[in-house]
């Protein structure tokens, strides 16, 4: 006489501890790393970057404009008469620098417009406003 037994169930992988694991390392990787210092990239496009012509620009410099509105120029909070006058030095030195005003989504339109004019009362003939924002 034979018995069937039934089969016993095949153990499940569960793959619950492994999302787990992964979810934790990137929330560590999330808080733990570095974020890009923006002074350190150069706004300028590529073909003007590559082209041997006289109208390559020398140089870039970075305004960072904050949700409080102070300008921020190599790491130093100006108000708009010292960051005019740093302008006015660095177009004095070289005439074809490039300025980009990066403004903070919190900062008020008259604070980017008072950096504005400051650069234009400076001399600043290549001025550029960058907005970053997070891909939706």
């Amino acid at each position: 006489m034979t018995i069937n037994r039934p089969a016993r169930p095949r153990a499940l992988i569960s793959l619950v501890p492994m999302i787990d694991v992964m979810l934790i390392l990137l929330v560590f990787f999330m808080v733990t790393s570095t974020y890009l210092n923006l002074d350190m990239i150069p706004a300028v496009k590529p073909s003007e970057a590559t082209a041997a012509s006289p109208q390559t620009p020398a140089g870039t410099l970075m305004i960072r404009l904050g949700a409080d509105g102070v300008p921020v120029l190599r790491g130093t909070a100006l108000d708009a008469d010292s960051l005019q006058a740093a302008l006015s030095a660095a177009i004095a030195e070289e005439p074809l620098t490039q300025v980009v005003i990066l403004p903070s989504g919190a900062a008020q339109t008259q604070a980017l417009i008072t950096v504005m004019d400051s650069a234009a009362l400076a001399g600043v003939t290549r001025l550029r406003v960058l907005r970053l924002e997070a891909a939706p």
